[in-house]
């Protein structure tokens, strides 16, 4: 038996030992600075002085109804008070879109993509901006376009959930809202404002979808009819790569061409770069074709089945060199419905991918006489987001389309669009001809040769612009956005390139809508892409702007895989040698050729490196084509009298 001293002992022992324990689990709990007597000069928690700031920031993660939060960034004007919210959901960083300059005044915080900085401003609207799942400071898993819940998405969110419960975070948590929200966005941004159309919050008031991705296949990113566009492939790359786009493409060429060429085909170059890691390059891989995977995710086919319960202004760029097909497509979808003439308005600028939220004076070598971007956000947004989103605003003055005409120089106010078609519209295209002795005329061909030909070489593709190609991308010195008003003397001059060209023009020559190509051809291959340009070539001099001297100015052009002319569902080899029609439409024209112009026809088989060869074989996938697949091919374009090549021009007012 211990003695009372030793049990004390023992107890003293244990009490000094739990304190030992006590110190360390403390000490772990709070770190010491290793140094204390030379502490941080960096504080645990900095906190900005912001009083001299016109605006206040918020910064939360917004949680949807699957417990995913979603990264938002709330700027709203100093002394707000039922302001209306203007909301943008983006894969592109919302906080970068907020912070573009760093300032104490909003202004400079928001000038850039993707915002309509005067009128958000000005009109004193809350800015919040959102990154959607999967992308910077969002939770969740990125898939490019989320498809609604369905086929091809079997979890119960998607872009229309959460908008939907973003949109009910907003008007329960800003006090300083009237609880009208507005969505707006460019490219996939514009997406964005299209699917919050798909069971809409009861808060949502307006939507303003700005060069929308609509359907990738048909005429937007990813194919245009059939036709891969393999210079995204570095978009791909980096948007599904990573989440914060940190990882980066790479090149060991100054000018794309000779990268694309060096790779051959587009499947080789993204094995390559180690693309069979991204799940989206994987789904393209897949599905060449225009398959229920494309169909079923087609905004403007999923709006058509959707009720009208939004106003919805559609922004449309005539030369949009990315989404030059989603706007107009939803606009064929909805308009129908708006039975009340009030629910659908379009808008139709002479501008690039998105330039209508910058400078719009001119693009390229083409001047407009005064900055058309400024005059659409003036007097068209600004009133149209006020009547919806600012209490006691009037009604916008805004016609059902506004179109500006290229040519002419001048915005029109319109009751509808197009004005000229095959079918149902007020006047019926006319046929332009292609005839012999490389002419254009209205007349249809009554003699003369059969066709003219050319010789299509896959191992030297027509560049779509001069070289040296620059990659895609909006970086300071870069051309990308202007390649659309490209002059096209570049393609004029080879002798793998048809031009047609009509005679001087005496009175001017109007058109208001999208151009129809109607070709009579034959290939000696079994598979070919057909390219099209509808050309307005300019004197040969020009007096107040001499660069302008001859040049070429493409009001509409655009590529055809000719696998898929009985069909887009299933690509089927071509009768070699056989004269076949191809028809197919070039985008959508609201120009004047005026009196001293002329108009060209181009029409060639390349449009590289936009677009991947075709190997001018069949074989079952392009992207996946081997070098041997690579062949010459003798291309004909007829002009007989029973084989007419035409393009359907929407010609108006004479």
């Amino acid at each position: 038996m211990k003695s009372s001293h030793t049990a004390a002992g023992l107890r003293s022992a244990f009490f000094v030992l739990l304190f030992a324990l006590s110190n360390a689990l403390q000490a772990t709990d709070t770190p010491q600075a290793k140094y204390p007597n030379y502490p941080s000069e960096t504080p645990a928690k900095f906190v900005p002085a912001t009083d001299s700031h016109d605006y206040v920031s918020r910064d939360v993660m917004i949680p949807m109804r699957d417990g995913v939060k979603l990264h938002t960034i709330i700027l709203i004007p100093n002394g707000a008070s039922h302001a209306g919210i203007l909301l943008t959901r983006t894969p592109y960083d919302a906080k970068a879109l907020t912070t573009h300059t760093m300032s104490g005044h909003l202004g400079p915080m928001l000038q850039g993509y993707d915002n309509a900085t005067d009128v958000i401003v000005e009109d004193g609207y809350i800015r919040v901006v959102q990154d959607v799942r999967g992308k910077y400071g969002s939770e969740g898993d990125y898939v490019m376009n989320r498809p609604v819940h369905g086929p091809l998405n079997p979890t119960p969110v998607d872009d229309a959930t959460d908008t939907y419960d973003t949109i009910d975070w907003l008007v329960k948590n800003i006090p300083e809202s009237n609880g009208k929200v507005g969505t707006l966005g460019i490219s996939y941004d514009g997406f964005e404002p299209l699917m919050a159309l798909i069971n809409p919050h009861p808060a949502l008031k307006v939507s303003v979808p700005m060069n929308p991705m609509v359907d990738g296949w048909m005429g937007d990113d990813w194919f245009h009819n059939g036709a891969f566009r393999q210079q995204n492939l570095s978009y791909v790359y980096e948007q599904t790569a990573s989440r914060d786009n940190s990882i980066k493409w790479w090149t060991n060429y100054h000018d794309e061409y000779d990268l694309f060429m060096h790779y051959g085909s587009a499947g080789a170059l993204a094995h390559a770069y180690g693309m069979e890691q991204l799940g989206f390059w994987n789904k393209m891989l897949a599905h060449p074709a225009y398959d229920s995977f494309w169909s079923d995710q087609a905004v403007d086919k999923l709006l058509a089945a959707q009720p009208l319960k939004v106003p919805v202004m559609l922004v449309h760029s005539l030369w949009d060199q990315e989404d030059s097909y989603g706007a107009l497509a939803v606009y064929r979808a909805i308009e129908p419905k708006d039975t009340s003439g009030s629910m659908v308005r379009l808008v139709m600028g002479p501008w690039h991918h998105g330039q209508e939220i910058d400078e719009g004076s001119s693009l390229g070598a083409i001047r407009f006489g005064s900055d058309t971007a400024q005059y659409f956000r003036e007097h068209i947004l600004r009133p149209y987001l006020a009547q919806y989103l600012k209490d006691g605003a009037p009604k916008a003055d805004i016609a059902a389309v506004t179109a500006y005409q290229t040519g002419s120089n001048q915005w029109q106010r319109l009751g509808r669009w197009p004005l000229a078609c095959a079918t149902g519209c007020p006047t019926k295209s006319r046929a332009l001809y292609l005839e012999a002795g490389n002419k254009l005329g209205f007349t249809a061909p009554a003699a003369g040769a059969d066709y003219d030909e050319y010789v299509s070489d896959p191992a030297h593709p027509v560049p779509y612009r001069a070289r040296p190609i620059q990659p895609m991308g909006y970086d300071v010195g870069q051309t990308w956005s202007q390649w659309l008003v490209d002059d096209q003397r570049e393609a004029s001059g080879r002798t793998d390139v048809l031009s047609y060209v009509s005679d001087v023009l005496t009175t001017p020559l109007t058109i208001s809508g999208a151009p129809q190509v109607n070709l009579v051809a034959s290939t000696s291959g079994s598979d070919s892409d057909w390219v099209v340009k509808l050309i307005d070539v300019y004197p040969d001099q020009v007096a107040e702007q001499p660069e302008m001297g001859g040049y070429q100015l493409a009001v509409a052009m655009d590529i055809f895989r000719g696998r898929y002319r009985e069909g887009f569902t299933e690509g089927k080899p071509i009768a070699a040698n056989q004269p076949l029609p191809y028809r197919f439409a070039l985008p959508s024209a609201n120009h004047v050729f005026l009196p001293g112009h002329r108009i060209m026809v181009q029409v060639q088989s390349s449009w590289f490196p936009l677009y991947d060869r075709n190997p001018q074989t069949f074989v079952p996938n392009i992207m996946l084509a081997k070098p041997a697949d690579y062949v010459k091919a003798t291309q004909r374009m007829y002009h007989a009298p029973a084989q007419a090549s035409f393009i359907a021009l929407p010609v108006v007012g004479g």
